[in-house]
């Protein structure tokens, strides 16, 4: 019974190291026209500071909106990002430029609206 015992905590040992370092923090932004509907081919920029989202410079992760309009942003750091999102003439100026913190090893997701 105790070597049983001792194979078990083992092996939860080790799965849960595992899933540890498995999970990263992500983050996954869709984007939304005015009217509600998911739009494709968006550049979405993320950026740490105000500053460079501001001056546009630096950013930290680029992407472009799936079909679905979701672009994935794998391994990040667990704070609030800015998000410029852009399509031709539209962007999310003036309206739902900041995530909030995001949750550590866990799927974070946001939505932003560009017009």
């Amino acid at each position: 019974m105790k070597i049983y015992f001792s194979v078990l905590v083992s092996v939860l040992l080790i799965v849960s190291s595992a899933d540890a370092q498995i999970f990263k923090t992500n983050l996954n932004v869709i984007v939304r026209d005015e009217l509600g509907n998911t739009v494709e081919g968006v550049t979405v920029k993320l950026y740490e500071t105000a500053d460079n989202y501001k001056s546009e410079k630096n950013p930290v992760a680029e992407g472009i909106t799936d079909a679905k309009g979701v672009v994935k942003f794998k391994d990040q750091k667990a704070i609030a990002y800015f998000v410029l999102a852009r399509k031709g003439d539209k962007d999310n100026a003036g309206g739902g430029e900041q995530t909030g913190k995001l949750e550590e090893k866990k799927l974070n997701k946001v939505t932003i609206v560009i017009q």
